[in-house]
């Protein structure tokens, strides 16, 4: 690379600034706030709002190509609908948000993947997808290990 960036220093520090509503629930819930079980939601809440919102990155990506398949279009969709799956065993009242977050934080986590098979991200790009897939995913992660104890 050589040394130009695609991405603006605010696109850089909101994009870190972004990871700010996980640790603050996730402190929550270890420091024994009285708001855990509303932490953990509110965790939960975030982390599927994030990925949801890649799905829509992929979808303009893939739009702004001039050259995706459907695959990308499919993919692009996913996301919405896995967040929504996820949230279903809440609704239902069977054993919630530990097992989700644990799954959430792991798709998060591996979705720079995804990105890396579209082809459509600017390298500078997808290093901060790393970045900030591995910072949300395993604080989401650690939000679903901790739950079994707010439960």
């Amino acid at each position: 690379m050589d040394g130009q960036s695609s991405l603006t220093p605010a696109a850089r520090v909101l994009g870190y600034a972004g990871l700010a509503p996980q640790v603050i629930c996730l402190a929550m819930v270890l420091m024994g706030h009285e708001w855990r079980y509303s932490a953990l939601a509110g965790g939960f809440a975030y982390a599927a709002a994030i990925f949801s919102f890649l799905g829509g990155v992929w979808w303009g990506q893939a739009l702004a190509s001039g050259r995706a398949t459907t695959g990308a279009y499919v993919l692009a969709v996913m996301p919405s609908l896995l967040v929504v799956a996820l949230f279903l065993p809440w609704t239902f009242g069977w054993e919630w948000p530990g097992p989700a977050l644990l799954y959430l934080g792991a798709l998060i986590l591996g979705s720079p993947l995804i990105d890396r098979a579209l082809g459509f991200a600017t390298p500078d790009f997808l290093r901060l997808r790393w970045h900030l897939s591995i910072g949300l995913g395993g604080l989401t992660i650690a939000l679903g290990m901790v739950a079994p104890q707010v439960i």
